[in-house]
């Protein structure tokens, strides 16, 4: 593995969660690159799934902070970081959605490579008036494998308690939630933070996967790491009428450092088929 370009290097990674043991192995099996868990800074005061603290910008912003605070704590021109985010699907915008970034930050190479992935979320949310109420929801929600965060009243209550992970401590929340409720109910809610949230961990391993992937992959244009798809051409014509649809044409792979791009065509396709047509089949 001396021929990867990360072979032998150390990279901080700054997380409070778990995320180590996701993140480590795949930099260490994949790129020979040793991560340094770092851990002496609270991430949470960044932005926090729990809305006590609102994240300030972007994913991306925020990610790249992480990375930073981890590479000054630890000394290292490397590091990396993950920051998560939840929305709807992208398709039908119907479902809970997870988008994950992994970045690297070189400052010996003056790069940057980021992964990314995304899918289907597990973030379940109801209010209760009862106990027998939130039984019901245990098994939407993934309770215990997924860990569950109670409020008061809404989702807006300053007070929570979360990382509820056995029906002991869930029995005491709902307790104590019901306890300071005007409203007669409680809200409860999926823990998203990683160490909590397997789904949420297992999109982190992919994005911690095609991240590897980039740092493998040399730019033929300035031979520095991080070349990789960075988006996809759709438009491939019906195959009856013609009318483009979002069936994908090529796949794009971009360097971020020279800029370098260039468009790979999806091998042995001319027409999609009609039943992906939004004209033929709207």
């Amino acid at each position: 593995m001396d021929h990867l370009p990360y072979s032998g290097s150390k990279a901080s990674l700054l997380t409070l969660h778990g995320k180590e043991r996701v993140i480590a192995p795949e930099l260490f099996s994949g790129a020979a690159c040793e991560v340094i868990h770092v851990s002496g800074y609270d991430t949470d005061q960044l932005g926090s799934f729990s809305r006590e603290i609102p994240r300030a910008g972007s994913q991306l912003e925020a990610a790249r902070k992480k990375a930073r605070i981890g590479m000054e704590l630890s000394g290292l021109p490397i590091g990396l970081a993950n920051e998560g985010a939840f929305d709807v699907d992208p398709f039908a915008r119907l479902f809970p959605w997870n988008y994950e970034v992994v970045i690297l930050i070189d400052d010996v190479r003056q790069i940057e490579i980021i992964g990314q992935s995304s899918g289907q979320a597990q973030s379940f949310n109801q209010s209760v008036a009862s106990w027998g109420e939130l039984e019901a929801c245990l098994a939407k929600a993934q309770f215990p494998s997924h860990h569950l965060m109670l409020r008061p009243d809404n989702q807006d209550h300053s007070e929570c308690q979360k990382g509820i992970s056995d029906m002991s401590a869930l029995r005491a929340a709902f307790d104590w939630a019901m306890s300071l409720s005007t409203n007669g109910s409680v809200f409860i809610e999926n823990d998203l933070r990683a160490h909590a949230n397997p789904t949420r961990m297992n999109n982190i391993l992919l994005a911690t996967q095609d991240l590897v992937s980039k740092m493998n992959t040399l730019c033929p244009q300035c031979a520095k790491p991080g070349y990789g798809i960075t988006a996809l051409k759709k438009g491939l014509p019906c195959e009856l009428c013609l009318t483009p649809t979002s069936m994908v044409t090529a796949k794009v792979w971009s360097c971020q450092a020279c800029e370098h791009q260039e468009e790979v065509p999806i091998p042995d396709q001319k027409f999609a088929d009609p039943s992906k047509c939004p004209f033929c089949n709207p």
